[in-house]
């Protein structure tokens, strides 16, 4: 069976869109036999096409995740289009996403959003709702890259107040975000999107360790990557983590998902009055004494220019809705 390849004509372009087929981007790889019509390229592109056009014709198709375009005019250079044995034809598969107003993510995730309604650990039902918001979002062609806190299973802090040395204290709180960084990994590459956990301590049996060109590439790549055991060093949090993450990739914004819809001027869960607000500048929140992240995190994202966004994980399309720009939670720019 011959083997064709596709290459997407707008990678790198301002017309940039993805070509994707079994998760590649900017050139895929598929199998056909016969000549190549619009019907049968129907028939093995099933992951969905938005239409096919050939010259004036168009034929709709019941999806909407991908397009493929035929454009009728001779291969100057086989090697550059389509390898085809009886076609003069160039095709391109190309993915049709929205307009997104951010291109790639940080989502940074609490340990504690992972219990749901348990009293520690972690839920298996929240962990797959996360997975399958998470999967929508990728799907647009968004970039994702996660942090995820490790206080379902132990925090740091609360052994060095129990007398725990604080080191040894911060390593086991570490080694709890990278049991929470599989957890995610399993729950997504089980909803089918590809996954790399990447941690700043070594642990290879397991994990990849976090070297930026590599996780830039991944992301390239269209796999999510998720950032386990914080910084790698004791004394700094995961937010601390996310932010430097987040720069190190050239992420477009911090997500950082809670269980409230965004920040207020006291606790939304303790104080029916408290107020919300839909965006602040960092000197209002340094003024209102406001708490977002940690002075690690909150001063990182500060002298980067990287908008924080607050909002509620635990409503289903909140993420979506988040990186579309519309008006969720809160905007910290």
């Amino acid at each position: 069976m011959p083997q064709y390849v596709y290459k997407c004509p707008f990678v790198g372009s301002s017309n940039s869109c993805v070509a994707q087929e079994k998760k590649c981007r900017g050139t895929i790889t598929t199998e056909a036999s016969g000549n190549i019509t619009p019907e049968n390229l129907l028939s093995y592109a099933k992951t969905g096409v938005d239409y096919i056009s050939m010259g004036a014709l168009t034929y709709a198709a019941p999806t909407n995740d991908l397009s493929l375009k035929i454009n009728r005019k001779p291969l100057q250079n086989p090697g550059e289009g389509i390898a085809l044995k009886n076609s003069l034809w160039n095709c391109y598969i190309c993915r049709n996403i929205q307009r997104m107003k951010y291109k790639r993510i940080l989502l940074k995730l609490s340990g504690e959003a992972l219990m749901g309604a348990q009293q520690h650990g972690i839920d298996p039902q929240r962990i797959k709702a996360y997975a399958e918001e998470i999967k929508n979002l990728h799907e647009m062609g968004t970039e994702i890259a996660i942090v995820i806190g490790g206080g379902n299973i132990f925090r740091g802090v609360s052994g060095a107040s129990e007398g725990m040395d604080r080191v040894q204290a911060d390593y086991m709180g570490m080694l709890a975000t990278v049991i929470n960084g599989l957890a995610l990994q399993s729950a997504l590459e089980n909803a089918e999107v590809p996954t790399r956990l990447q941690t700043a301590i070594k642990i290879e049996a397991i994990a990849e360790p976090f070297i930026k060109r590599r996780a830039t590439r991944h992301l390239e790549k269209g796999r999510v990557v998720i950032f386990g055991s914080g910084t790698g060093n004791p004394f700094f949090t995961t937010d601390s983590a996310a932010a430097l993450r987040a720069v190190e990739i050239n992420a477009d914004v911090i997500l950082k998902g809670t269980r409230v819809d965004g920040i207020y001027n006291a606790d939304p869960e303790k104080d029916k009055e408290a107020v919300k607000f839909d965006a602040l500048s960092f000197d209002e929140v340094l003024h209102k004494g406001l708490k977002v992240m940690d002075t690690t995190a909150f001063t990182i994202s500060q002298e980067n220019n990287l908008p924080i966004i607050v909002f509620d994980m635990n409503t289903p399309g909140n993420l979506e809705k988040v990186v579309k720009g519309e008006n969720v939670g809160t905007r910290v720019y």
